[in-house]
């Protein structure tokens, strides 16, 4: 039986959606909207909102809403850049580091129920194949 790439990829959507809906109440009680716990997330890794922007594949100007967001719940500082005093550098506040850890625990122990019913051959399976299917075209 041929297995459908549209198929998976809806399937996959759907799996993190039901995921990330299962945490809502969690990011929620942090304070946080679903896009905005993203941000969280990558900031670390991408600490310039168009590098943000560009990682999380969302609009610089969806980027400065969050930004702004999260820095007026404490989450996150914006700072010039000492390199280059034309860039805002982003970085989190120790709130806003508990939070994401928070919100990642709530995360991975959510996805973690749904691997319970996978086995660990399938799970290493699935993270090599995630891995390599995440590797640039050639």
């Amino acid at each position: 039986m041929a297995v459908d790439g549209a198929q998976l990829w809806t399937l996959n959507q759907r799996l993190l959606s039901v995921v990330m809906d299962a945490c809502s109440a969690e990011l929620a009680e942090l304070g946080l909207e679903t896009k905005e716990f993203f941000v969280l997330a990558e900031v670390a890794a991408s600490p310039y909102p168009a590098e943000l922007a560009a990682a999380l594949m969302i609009p610089k100007a969806s980027v400065t809403v969050y930004v702004r967001n999260l820095v007026a719940k404490g989450f996150m500082r914006r700072e010039i850049d000492d390199e280059d005093l034309r860039r805002h550098r982003l970085s989190l506040t120790t709130e806003g580091k508990a939070a994401r850890d928070r919100a990642l625990s709530a995360l991975a122990a959510e996805f973690d129920r749904r691997l319970a019913r996978v086995t660990p051959q399938d799970r290493t399976d699935l993270r090599r194949i995630l891995l390599e299917m995440l590797k640039s075209p050639q």
